[in-house]
């Protein structure tokens, strides 16, 4: 039986580019991807990322903002920061977990 890969991305309020990152992963790959998205502290989901994301064909309107703590018992594979202050904050995940920081600036 085959398991997906877990991934993570986190930002300062998942409202914006952990939000994006999750419903592109969940569009492109959720075959072989279990995408999940949070932030340090939840923040509410920015409503021009549902909007721009509509408009290449990816809905994120049931979304809604996590924070790292509601999800701190998943036991991802990778984690991958998405803004500065993230990977700042980011706290310490088990050794098997792999964290990547790939900065994005906030869409205006």
């Amino acid at each position: 039986m085959y398991c997906k890969q877990k991934i993570l991305f986190l930002c300062t309020g998942n409202s914006c580019r952990s939000q994006m990152a999750e419903g592109w992963t969940q569009h492109l790959k959720h075959k072989v991807i279990k995408p999940y998205s949070a932030g340090i502290i939840a923040q509410e989901l920015n409503p021009r990322a549902v909007v721009v994301m509509k408009e290449v064909g990816v809905d994120i309107s049931r979304h809604s903002s996590k924070s790292l703590e509601s999800i701190k018992n998943i036991p991802f594979d990778h984690v991958i920061t998405v803004c500065n202050q993230a990977v700042q904050s980011c706290p310490v995940f088990p050794k098997k977990t792999r964290v990547t920081h790939v900065s994005f600036d906030d869409p205006p």
